[in-house]
Order: C-alpha cells, then structure tokens, then sequence
C-alpha cells in the first residue's frame, strides 16, 4: 500500500515515494536523481550529472507506479523529471521502484545486450579495477552468453598523444562526445553510423585540441578511451594515492597523485566544487613525467666556468659567503612554482641579513603592497556560475587557466555576455571583442551598458595586462570600470593571475622593502649575489653570483653558480593560496629525488651557516609563525569573495598615468611548456610539437 496524500502539498518541493520511503525532492530532479535522494542506487552508464541527458544505454531503468498501479513498462530514470510525472490517482502518492523483479529482469537484459559485442579484455584493460562496465557486471550479467554470432570489431582512433583508443570495448555511451561538445567547447568527436555500425571518432582521425581533451578518460565507463601515456604500466591497487593541489595553473585544482615507489605514474582529478568542479587541464594531468626527467639530484657548484657536485656543507658554506657582503647588494627573487613556507622561509632570512630586496613578481607584474582585495579573484570562481555579463583584460583563461574557461563557458552557454579587450583568441565560446590594448578601457561602447544592466558583473585582469610597463596605469583603469559595477554582497574585480605561487608572495610581503629594488630591477643587473627560487622563465643577470633552489636543470640551473637542490611539488607538504586567496595544503606524494631537500630546509639551514638562525625548526612551527605573521593563511580553504570587500574602492588601486597602445598579450607562448616540469616532460614536448604542426597547417 502506498501513503496518501497530504492536503496541501510544499509549493517547491514534490513528495513521492521511492521503494516505500516518502522523500521530498525538487520537481526539477530527474527520476534518477530523486532516487539517489532517497538513498537508492541507480546503475548507468550514458548519464552524468555535468553533461546533457541522452538516454541510450538504458541500464537506470526503474518502475514508476501511479496509483498503485506500474506502467507498461519500465521508465528510462536520467531521462524523466519529477515534476513529467503523472498527478497522484486514489489519494496515493507516486512511487518509483528500483529493486522490483521487474526491474532486475530489465536490467539484466540491458546488461546482456552490452556485453554481446564487449571484448573479453578485462586481463589486459587499463580499466581493470576502475571500469563501470566491470562493477555493474558483478550485479546484473550472466554467467554464460547466448549470442553465438562473431563480436563487432572496430578500427582503432587517432586522438592524439594523451587519449589511447580501444573502441571495440566502446558501449556508445555518447559522454566523450558530449564533454567535447558542452564542457570543453571543441566538437571534435561525434558518432558516425548507425546501429551496430555506430563509431565513435574524431572528424578526420584529427588530434584532440582541447586543452581538457583528457578528462574523456576519467568519463569513458568502460577501456575504450584510457591514458596512452600510462598504459600497461599499473593496477590501480598498486599504487599509493595522496589527495594534493595542483600548480600548473593559480586555480589550485585538487588532485590525486598516484605513485608507485617514488615515482609519480598519473594525476588525477578530485571533486571540488568550489574550484575545478572534477576537470583538470591535460597539463596537470600529464606533466607528471617530467618530474623523473632533468632532475637535480645534487647540489653544484661552478668553477671555471663549469659546475661541479659538491657537498651540502659546501654548497651551504658558499652560499652564505655570496650572501654575506653588502645587505643592499643581495636580493631573492621568488618564481612561479615556490610555495608559501620556501618563500616565508627565504624573507624571514632576508630581513634578518638587512636586505630589503625581495620580490615574487618575477614577470614584472605592476600589484600588490595594497589592500589584498587588490590582487585576488573577488567574486570567486564559483562566482562564474552566477555571473551574466563578463569583462576580460588582457587575459586568454583557455590558456591561462582551461578549467575556468570551461566555467566561463558554462556561465555563457546559460546565457552571461562576455567582451574582451585584448587577442582575438578562440575561447569556445562567442564574445564581444572590444578592442586589443588598454586604450579601449575607456570607451567600452554597447558591452559597457551591458555590464551596467548585469545583475551580477565581472571583470577579469590577466597577468598579461599587468606584466608591463604600464600595469599599474591598467589595474587602476579596470578597478575604476569594477567599482561602478561591485555591490553589497558582490566585488565586480578580479585578478586571474598565471603563477601558483603568486598570490601566496603578495600576502606575504614577499615584495621590496623600504628602499629595496623589484624584480624586474634585480634581473637586469647590479647585484653581488642573486638568490632564485625556482625562478627560470625570465631573463637572468649576465654579472653577479646567482644562487639557485629549484628541481630542473632548467634556466635558471645553466645560469646558476650555486645549485641547491629542491623538492618538486609533490614532493612536500606544502601551502599554497589560489587566484581568489583560498589557503590549500598540498601533502607529500613522494620524497626529494637523490640529495635533494624540502626548499624550506634548505634556507633554514643556510640561516644556521651564517649566523642568522630562523626561529622554526620543522614545519608545523614555519607555519604557526607564518599565521601569527599573517593570520590569512589560517584561514584554510576558504575564499573571502565579497566578505571583506566593504571598504575596498577597487577605482584606488594601482596608479595614474599614460596608457600605452601596446596591445596585450598573454604570458603564455606555449601552453604545454610553461614551467620546468613541463618542460621535461616528454608527453608534453609531443603535444606542443602536434599543437605547433597543427597551427602551420591552420596558418597555410
């Protein structure tokens, strides 16, 4: 017997039943959804809540009664909303069945239809272990067969270096070419035949070019689409999985690092809303060879203009030498991938020495030294999500942050304008293209009304507008078109920054003191001595002793006369603060390669040599001290947003001056080569190598 019906039913919520338990649900749920509200778990393969409803492999099949009474046949759940139910018949609720024999019969039946064409590869499938296919098998196949014709097989697809195809295995679940579609914005895949000659494939057996191509990976429920790099290489109950944050981009994304021994085999992504939702960019992903590659395993010394290995007491002893002459003619400059505690470390030293030379805007950026709503993401990257009208400056987030792309173009797909000032780049999606350089902040023309009527407005400040001469003049003149737009409960101004280490140096102060010279001024010279944290994508002083801490034998490490070798991202527990200022804390996947130490350790030690000890002697004291010295990292996975806006007039920062007619242009030449650890990395040199060829033949 079913419940009856209340008289007077919630106006927003629907109450049904699901296997005899009442649950209220928004009519807007589909069938599948209410079900796993109440508990119930439904088996599918085609439906995932972050793609559009297709309904084909019908496995979620359930029973719906009204009345008391089933349909004539089972209903496909992803595919049918709450509120398509029928009224409630006999003063009985409706009811949705998920465990009736009916249903098992269905079920079953779907199941053995899908495996009539399967391979029997499950011993030899990077799947093995992960696979949907596998795991509802378990529930609902047969022991035996009873189709006696010749399998289908299917020719293998070129998708390029990241995406291994065996489609023969492919049910034509259809999600890899709807995530294509909808979420990463380049409709390369679709299905060409019909029935048993469906294919899935990429139009003219063409290389992805998405930058999130690889998350099709993690979305194929069976092996038909897994990870070229990493094939046949382990089991996924070999490895030890460490839940960490990814630095490839200022995001944050949360990861998983897989290891195995002390290498890193992949990375994959963790759900988090707030941040990356469950993408990761094919960078983050796949960069994760170039951690075993070009490693400095040692710490080098440089006579006669060669290095030479030397010994940590050494290396430590020349070190603090080179940094022991006049205050004023030593400086640190901090890179891209430095983490918070390594550059707390290197100021706190710094100030003890009576250097005021320090900085970690190695690219030149014209920010910070304000309030600290003057270098963060405001309105949040969820933000996106309740943004209608957006404003890019000197920005290409496809590059510079692909995941917050794909926001930004689900906000558009739902209907957010978007203008840019700055390249005429392909974003995936249609925008107003206001003009190339700063010049065009002052008459924004039809999109400024458009941003005038928005509910919810953002505007988004690259590093490539600020990394100039004239970034301070842009930063005021974009804070001036945010401050008109921010409103209780909303700051409109955000900064979209490149480097993972930047926001954490700019809350630290790990900028110049009174007097003290910028990065950009101790780069082009005139230093005794150079202390680098992995600093390798500028420019570096021809004169001068230059000390280096990084991982690669990159840039920075053939300019270098001092090598002291670090430890990689994943390689330590570590603080890192995202483009919109959320404190995260990275965890130790693997330990330092070779002699390598933990950078922090490492100017700790120095500080030992010279006389000058820090007052922490292991992590946990670093960063009590770091909190005490700035409270904003206490405040672990939270992002102010609009919280601590009231008093920041966004119209007062940065400085006035002359706009140039330079127009803007992104920092990032190659998006697969960024950093030393992609730039060791050998999947990454092929998709930069494909992703070059492909823009000549565009280009011809």
């Amino acid at each position: 017997m079913g419940h009856s019906l209340p008289a007077k039913a919630a106006r927003l919520m629907t109450k049904i039943l699901v296997d005899g338990v009442e649950v209220d649900v928004p009519p807007e749920l589909t069938l599948l959804q209410a079900c796993e509200a109440a508990g119930a778990e439904i088996p599918r393969f085609c439906y995932h809540e972050r793609l559009s409803i297709a309904g084909n492999c019908r496995m979620c099949l359930i029973e719906v009664k009204v009345g008391g009474k089933s349909g004539p046949k089972p209903v496909a759940s992803c595919a049918q909303q709450v509120k398509d139910l029928p009224p409630p018949r006999d003063n009985l609720l409706n009811e949705l069945v998920t465990k009736s024999a009916t249903v098992e019969k269905a079920r079953k039946g779907v199941m053995e239809f899908l495996l009539i064409n399967h391979p029997l590869d499950c011993p030899i499938c990077d799947q093995g272990g992960e696979c949907d296919l596998q795991d509802q098998s378990v529930a609902y196949g047969r022991g035996g067969s009873r189709f006696d014709e010749n399998k289908r097989a299917v020719e293998e697809k070129f998708m390029g270096p990241l995406v291994k195809t065996v489609m023969t295995r492919c049910i034509q679940c259809t999600r890899c070419v709807r995530f294509a579609t909808e979420v990463a914005g380049v409709p390369e895949l679709g299905a060409t035949g019909r029935g048993e000659d469906m294919e899935i494939t990429t139009y003219l057996e063409a290389s992805l070019s998405s930058e999130l191509s690889a998350n099709v990976i993690d979305l194929c429920p069976v092996g038909a689409l897994t990870s070229k790099p990493y094939a046949f290489n382990a089991r996924p109950w070999e490895l030890s999985k460490t839940e960490t944050i990814d630095v490839m981009d200022a995001l944050g994304s949360n990861i998983r690092v897989d290891a195995r021994g002390d290498a890193v085999l992949r990375v994959l992504p963790r759900v988090n809303e707030e941040i990356n939702e469950e993408w990761i960019s094919d960078k983050t992903r796949y960069a994760e060879d170039g951690l075993s590659r070009q490693r400095l395993d040692r710490p080098f010394i440089r006579e006669d203009g060669k290095l030479r290995a030397a010994s940590w007491n050494e290396a430590l002893a020349a070190a603090a030498k080179a940094l022991s002459g006049d205050p004023k003619k030593i400086g640190a400059v901090a890179g891209d991938l430095a983490c918070a505690e390594s550059m707390k470390a290197a100021l706190d030293l710094f100030r003890a020495l009576g250097s005021p030379n320090t900085d970690c805007r190695a690219d030149g950026a014209q920010i910070g030294g304000g309030a600290r709503q003057e270098y963060l993401f405001n309105s949040t990257i969820a933000g996106l999500d309740e943004a209608d009208a957006i404003l890019l400056i000197g920005t290409n987030p496809r590059l510079e942050a692909p995941v917050l792309n794909a926001r930004i173009r689900k906000a558009w797909l739902r209907g957010a304008e978007i203008g840019v000032i700055g390249e005429a780049a392909d974003l995936t999606y249609k925008y107003a293209h206001i003009g190339a350089g700063p010049q065009s902040l002052a008459k924004l023309g039809a999109f400024g009304d458009t941003l005038k009527r928005a509910q919810r407005p953002m505007v988004i400040v690259g590093a490539g507008a600020l990394a100039r001469p004239d970034g301070a003049v842009v930063l005021r003149a974009a804070g001036k078109i945010a401050a008109g737009l921010s409103k209780e409960g909303w700051n409109a101004f955000n900064v979209l920054h490149s480097a993972a280490s930047r926001v954490a140096g700019l809350d630290l102060g790990f900028l110049p003191g009174q007097g003290g010279k910028s990065a950009s001024e101790m780069l082009k010279g005139g230093l005794d001595t150079l202390l680098l944290l992995g600093v390798d994508e500028v420019a570096l002083p021809r004169v001068g002793t230059v000390i280096y801490i990084g991982t690669h034998g990159d840039a920075g490490a053939h300019r270098a006369d001092i090598i002291l070798p670090g430890a990689a991202y994943t390689e330590k527990d570590a603080t890192w603060v995202n483009t919109e200022g959320r404190v995260q804390y990275g965890r130790r996947a693997t330990f330092p390669k070779g002699d390598a130490k933990e950078d922090w350790t490492i100017l700790r030690a120095l500080s030992g040599v010279m006389g000058k000890t820090l007052p922490y002697d292991s992590l946990a004291a670093l960063r009590q001290k770091m909190i005490a010295d700035h409270p904003s990292f206490g405040q672990v996975d939270y992002a102010p947003g609009a919280a601590d806006s009231a008093n920041f007039d966004a119209g007062k920062i940065g400085a006035d001056g002359e706009l140039s007619a330079d127009p803007f242009r992104t920092p990032i030449a190659d998006f697969y080569l960024t950093n030393p650890i992609a730039r060791a990395s050998r999947t990454m040199a092929e998709c930069s190598r494909l992703r070059a060829g492909a823009h000549k033949v565009a280009a011809e």
